[in-house]
């Protein structure tokens, strides 16, 4: 197993795509800390990650809190003494209705910013003294394909995922004499519950198989073992980089 022993926290642990990153991390040997607002959709992960033979928590967090994302480090190094491998996974998307920018009010872009981009600087400042003393450490930023491809009336959405990328290189340029690895994902349209897919009319799902490549819906699965990847030894002399995960509909 690729992680074994190490300790992983996923921020948005609880349902979609993190709970795919914490099943998938557990499975190559990690201990799991899975984050989120909703504790009890995070502590069903942790169960069914230590029922199939793995070691799991559930923690619960609101990423815009420095008190709260400090709490969370705490827990995991109260529990498994360090912290290897941190995924900036919580982010609002689904909860967003697509809307010209003239509409978005300055309290809905606040928030979105707050969790998508503040969010990320709170979890690394929380786990940065563990990693630093422990001479590595492993982070992952979930970004977007959005901010590749400008997708329109979500501006506010694209523009924090778009600075998860400027956070990545400049966070990797003040970390590699800590040896720590930090890196960034951009997805493209995951679809991880059929609530998401009835977002889209069925014309709008087509066209979105029609310009990748592999021209099949994404899903969870399609993005766990870059993250496995990333968090592993493997990746070691990586870091600053942004890997497009989508199928091939974005090519850099």
């Amino acid at each position: 197993m690729r992680l074994k022993d190490k300790v992983a926290i996923v921020t948005g642990g609880g349902i979609g795509i993190g709970r795919a990153y914490c099943l998938a991390l557990a499975r190559e040997g990690a201990k799991v800390v899975a984050a989120d607002i909703q504790h009890a959709e995070a502590g069903r992960v942790a169960e069914e990650i230590q029922k199939s033979g793995g070691e799991a928590i559930a923690v619960p967090v609101d990423v815009t809190s420095p008190e709260k994302t400090r709490a969370m480090a705490d827990a995991a190094l109260a529990r498994y003494g360090r912290i290897d491998i941190l995924v900036n996974n919580a982010a609002l998307y689904s909860a967003i209705k697509k809307k010209p920018f003239m509409e978005i009010d300055e309290e809905e872009w606040d928030r979105v910013m707050a969790v998508n981009v503040k969010g990320l600087f709170l979890c690394m400042q929380a786990v940065y003294p563990a990693m630093k003393r422990q001479g590595k450490g492993k982070i992952i930023n979930i970004s977007s394909g959005t901010a590749l491809g400008g997708t329109p009336f979500y501006l506010h959405y694209v523009t924090s995922k778009a600075g998860v990328i400027g956070f990545t290189r400049a966070l990797a340029r003040e970390l590699g004499g800590d040896n720590i690895c930090v890196n960034a994902i951009t997805p493209g349209l995951t679809i991880s519950s059929p609530q998401q897919e009835g977002t889209l009319t069925p014309e709008q799902m087509a066209d979105r198989r029609k310009k990748r490549s592999f021209q099949r819906d994404q899903k969870p699965e399609d993005l766990v073992g870059t993250v496995v990847f990333l968090a592993s030894d493997d990746s070691d002399f990586i870091t600053g980089q942004t890997i497009n995960v989508d199928g091939g509909a974005n090519m850099y």
